[in-house]
C-alpha cells in the first residue's frame, strides 16, 4: 500500500528511484514548486501542473528582476 503522506506515488514515480523532495529541497520556494509540478505532471496534473510550473517561473523571473533593478 502506498504512503500518500510521506511518499505518494506522484513524487516517487521517476526511474532514477530519486524522490522529488531530494531534489526540490536544495531550492528556493517557487523553482522547487516549479520543479515539483513539472515532477508530478505525468502522474496527476496533467496541464494544469505544467501551467502551475510556468506561474512559479514566472514569478521566479520577476522576483529576480526586482533584486536586478535594487542591485543597479
Amino acid at each position: 500500500m502506498a504512503d500518500k503522506v510521506n511518499h505518494p506515488k506522484h513524487y516517487n514515480a521517476h526511474p532514477s528511484g530519486i524522490e522529488c523532495i531530494q531534489v526540490v529541497e536544495h531550492m528556493n520556494f517557487n523553482l522547487g514548486n516549479a520543479i515539483k509540478y513539472i515532477w508530478r505532471a505525468d502522474h496527476k496534473g496533467g496541464i494544469e501542473d505544467l501551467k502551475k510550473a510556468v506561474w512559479y517561473t514566472q514569478r521566479e523571473i520577476e522576483r529576480l528582476s526586482r533584486t536586478d533593478k535594487l542591485r543597479k
